[in-house]
């Protein structure tokens, strides 16, 4: 039987409607690439201590502990005319544009954080719903195509986000235009201009690759289970015992690589400005030149991702994710090592390649490796549970790095840079360590 879309209720779409059903994520990521880009500039701006950095960034990391898992377990059991993962869909979108709306306007650090925690806690409302629902949309041999479309889309939809800036200044707008507060006027449109495309484009989405229909007895079960907070967190505490073991083993290779990505973001711009500009001043010309720079570079290594994701369909259903995304993690961990040792920034676009490749397999193929490996019924708690393994990294990283920045790391932005690269490879080595089931699209 077919929908409006296209599509039929065994999952099967055309690739034109997996373009649309994954529109939404081009406007949830082109939020996040705003704060992987701005966040650290603009607490640089609002007098932030370096070595500080990644207590002020605890936000995204524990708003996804808390909210993933029990809004994934929720949407496995909602029963709503409008489906069970759209409602999370459009609540996150509408407050993730809120929050981007305020946060340029942030006059002190507390202002900004506290902002950060409502614009991340948005944000994991819609994430693992989304990705539970393409697991939900889309058949085994489709999965690759989808869950690398988000790949795509993330990819594209951050390179724009890092080249806003730029763009306006471009178009004839002034780098060195900031309000009361030091934050750039460029910085204040780049982030009005996300509001309007994170809420539009999941409304795009819903609209035209609605959620199929669960059939009566689906709709049955879940009714007599009312949804609550403890059948949520019971849900949870079940699939955590049932995990499968392929799961359990992306555990090291998750925790390598995303402690390293979250590292990098942080101290990307200000590594810039000591190796390019040799200061350390958020207020002088070289360090907003270093935050530009950082959304240059970070705009063609998300186009490469936006290339990439493609590129890498066809090798991932013959070798399988695993073997595609050691190798593009290691890809991506050789060219952080060398990035403070690249003299311009016309150098450092060779290493925005290997990142490229990386940020590219990192958003899809551990999922098309978590989906092959767990039950449909389960996708939303499982998704959330899988969140943990980034988010955890993620808080672990805000705690220690304050600790290791000036004892072990000598205060300086550059080597923390390398240290990311180095647990790049690192995860590269624990992802060919994974046993698990071929995937079954080869």
């Amino acid at each position: 039987m077919h929908d409006r879309t296209g599509g039929t209720t065994a999952g099967r779409l055309g690739v034109w409607h997996i373009v649309q059903m994954n529109l939404g994520f081009f406007g949830l990521q082109f939020s996040f690439g705003l704060q992987q880009a701005n966040m650290g500039p603009i607490y640089g701006y609002l007098g932030a201590d370096e070595a500080t950095l990644p207590l002020l960034w605890l936000a995204g990391p524990v708003t996804g502990l808390l909210v993933q898992p029990i809004v994934g377990a929720l949407s496995d059991r909602t029963v709503s005319r409008w489906g069970r993962r759209t409602p999370y869909f459009l609540i996150g979108a509408i407050l993730c544009s809120l929050g981007l709306l305020g946060m340029p306007y942030s006059r002190t650090l507390w202002m900004a954080a506290s902002l950060l925690w409502i614009l991340d806690a948005a944000n994991n409302v819609t994430m693992e719903p989304y990705r539970a629902y393409v697991g939900d949309r889309l058949d085994a041999r489709q999965r690759p195509l989808g869950f690398l479309m988000q790949s795509a889309f993330t990819g594209l939809a951050q390179t724009l986000a890092y080249l806003s800036p730029s763009l306006l200044v471009a178009l004839g707008m002034s780098r060195d235009a900031v309000d009361a507060n030091g934050i750039p006027d460029i910085t204040r449109i780049a982030f009005l201009i996300g509001a309007a495309l994170s809420l539009g484009t999941i409304l795009w989405s819903v609209w035209r690759v609605p959620e199929l229909p669960l059939d009566p007895a689906a709709v049955a079960a879940m009714r007599r289970r009312p949804l609550s907070a403890a059948t949520a967190l019971a849900d949870i505490a079940v699939a955590i015992r049932e995990m499968p073991l392929a799961m359990r083993r992306l555990g090291i290779a998750m925790f390598c690589q995303w402690y390293a990505m979250f590292a990098y973001w942080q101290f990307i711009a200000h590594g810039l400005a000591a190796s390019l500009y040799h200061t350390a001043d958020p207020a002088s010309a070289g360090f907003r030149q270093a935050a530009l720079d950082v959304g240059l570079l970070g705009g063609f290594y998300n186009f490469v991702a936006f290339v990439a994701a493609f590129a890498l369909v066809p090798f991932t259903r013959r070798a399988g994710p695993k073997i595609v995304h050691a190798a593009c993690v290691a890809f991506a961990g050789v060219a952080m090592l060398a990035i403070p040792f690249c003299a311009d920034r016309w150098t450092l676009l060779l290493p925005m390649l290997g990142i490229g490749f990386g940020w590219a397999s990192l958003m899809g193929n551990p999922y098309v490796m978590l989906t092959d490996s767990i039950p449909a019924e389960r996708n939303g708690v499982y998704m959330g549970i899988f969140n943990m393994f980034i988010v955890v990294p993620m808080m672990i990283e805000s705690v220690t790095m304050p600790l290791l920045y000036r004892s072990l790391l000598g205060g300086d932005p550059r080597h923390v840079i390398m240290l990311a690269g180095g647990l790049m490879i690192a995860a590269a080595i624990a992802t060919l360590a994974v046993r698990g089931p071929r995937h079954a699209a080869a």
